[in-house]
């Protein structure tokens, strides 16, 4: 690789270089095991290698990227999503690093609007467990197999869907009085998981109510 590439950027050079054309022999590896398995593959940012694979094989190529000798694609950095608006499918992304051979690879996943469960990477990393649980709070992705698949950003209770969705309201879903009044009406349950409520002793409570408030000289009392 030598001159400006097509993104303008600079020349991938020294051990850049080196990672880049490992990663390459990676994607066609995976080309000639997986075949049809493989949708495509594309070169963003200059020398950033990412593959497309089909949904339903995601831990067979996970796993073999994981596992090869050759290739050991040991560290899961990321596991995220990515919704493009418009009904267009959102986009599950794996980000690998192989820390022996110092090379990383972008394995993504597309999944339909109305199709979105993938199966889980947690028997494979540890690492992915609230990395999906986020991807499921956060998008509405149902990792199959997840060993506690919940929310873990939002409430349990939160009704107003997935917040980084691009069909999420910017305000969300409720009028600002009726997420005043939910706000208002939260239960202990919504703000400590099972194990805090569980050390021997009730959680403090404390009891919301209306109070009459003294307006301006001779305007009366609001509530």
């Amino acid at each position: 690789m030598s001159g400006s590439n097509a993104s303008g950027r600079a020349p991938v050079t020294g051990a850049a270089l080196l990672a880049f054309e490992g990663a390459a022999l990676s994607v066609a590896a995976l080309q000639g095991k997986f075949g049809d398995a493989i949708l495509r593959h594309e070169v963003v940012a200059g020398d950033e290698h990412v593959i497309y694979v089909d949904p339903t094989r995601n831990l067979d190529v996970l796993g073999w990227l994981k596992t090869a000798p050759e290739h050991h694609f040991n560290f899961l950095s990321d596991v995220t999503a990515v919704d493009y608006g418009g009904g267009r499918d959102i986009q599950v992304v794996y980000q690998l690093f192989s820390i022996p051979h110092r090379r990383s690879l972008r394995v993504k996943a597309e999944l339909p609007l109305d199709g979105l469960e993938i199966d889980s990477a947690v028997p494979l990393w540890a690492c992915a467990n609230w990395l999906e649980r986020e991807v499921y709070d956060l998008f509405g992705v149902t990792f199959r197999g997840h060993p506690d698949l919940r929310r873990i950003l939002m409430p349990e209770n939160y009704a107003e869907g997935h917040p980084l969705r691009k069909d999420f309201p910017l305000r969300g879903r409720f009028s600002r009085a009726e997420q005043t009044e939910r706000a208002l009406m939260r239960a202990p349950e919504d703000d400590y998981i099972p194990s805090e409520l569980e050390v021997g002793r009730e959680p403090q409570v404390v009891e919301w109510q209306e109070t009459a408030v003294r307006g301006p000289a001779g305007g009366g009392s609001q509530s």
